[in-house]
């Protein structure tokens, strides 16, 4: 496999996915960039903006197992993960799955739960993998989470944890559709009565467990350059240097995901290197959930996009 088949596969399930979702074209990037450099994505928006069906579109395009949590204040970290019961016929504990163990999970609503509960899935997110009772259990190696939220001012939510927060590759804010897109959303769902369902509108499986193998493997040897690795780097570490603007900057974690991401990013347009603006389009979804905003930032009315908005027009791109 090689960029160009990269490509082709990414604009396959574009047009996959472009089926049941109008617009929303940036998010749809994002996820294509998780899934091919094996990472996870956050997507808030206030109700009804399609954060769940597009999750469930892009989920119907691949063949890969698909479960969903429905976060509520009342789920404990068993009903995510799963529990231990012992078998009295036997004599031996039997181990009762949670919907975690699958491949695609959608998380929706994620911040509905408390941070008990959200903290269920740190080892998962991190390590692809799962402890209960001290026994670990592995996932697949596709496994990706694709959470949703409601913006954290709305009564009865928890923020998310920052550690939380670092598990997930990009963060994206999901807007409320064009005038033109949102007819177009009106003429093809208000067709009949209810969600239309992936059989209805078309959506079917385009790639297989073996091409998303390929490709991820494929990602791995994308060029790139130190000066690309430094640039990042800089970036990443700019935003530690603003104490009067950030509380808290971006993780090294987050240095290395926007480095793996700008390489799927450069192989989803076709080439087989990293250019600066590949880092620098993914700096903003890859960052800006990753830092802490002092107190007079927020006096001033900064948000966390506009100072990382900032550091890149000001960090200097290798030429």
């Amino acid at each position: 496999m090689n960029a160009n088949d990269i490509q082709a596969l990414g604009e396959k399930l574009k047009a996959e996915i472009g089926r049941g979702i109008v617009g929303q074209s940036d998010a749809i990037d994002l996820m294509l960039i998780a899934l091919f450099s094996k990472g996870h994505l956050l997507l808030e928006g206030p109700p009804g903006t399609a954060k769940t069906f597009l999750a469930r579109c892009f989920s119907a395009c691949l063949a890969l197992d698909y479960g969903r949590i429905q976060f509520t204040p009342d789920l404990m970290p068993g009903d995510v993960l799963g529990t231990n019961f012992f078998n009295f016929q036997t004599s031996q504990f039997l181990l009762t799955k949670g919907p975690i163990f699958t491949e695609v999970l959608l998380a929706d609503e994620i911040n509905r739960t408390p941070p008990k509960t959200q903290a269920a899935l740190l080892e998962a997110m991190q390590e692809r993998r799962v402890t209960i009772d001290g026994d670990t259990h592995l996932l697949s190696d596709h496994f990706m989470v694709v959470a949703t939220q409601n913006p954290i001012e709305q009564q009865g939510t928890y923020p998310l944890p920052e550690a939380q927060l670092d598990r997930f590759l990009f963060k994206h804010e999901m807007a409320y559709p064009s005038a033109e897109e949102e007819i177009r959303i009106v003429q093809s769902h208000a067709k009949g009565v209810g969600m239309p369902t992936m059989e209805e509108l078309g959506i079917k499986q385009v790639v297989t467990k073996d091409e998303l193998s390929a490709a991820s493997a494929y990602i791995g040897s994308v060029t790139l350059s130190d000066e690309i690795i430094e640039y990042t780097v800089r970036l990443v570490r700019a935003s530690r240097e603003r104490p009067n603007l950030l509380d808290v900057g971006v993780s090294p974690r987050a240095a290395v995901n926007l480095a793996v991401a700008s390489r799927a990013k450069a192989a989803l347009a076709g080439r087989d290197y990293v250019i600066p603006d590949d880092v620098k389009q993914l700096a903003g979804p890859a960052m800006c959930h990753r830092v802490v905003l002092s107190a007079s930032a927020e006096i001033e009315g900064r948000t966390a996009k506009s100072v990382i908005s900032d550091i890149v027009s000001e960090t200097e791109a290798p030429r």
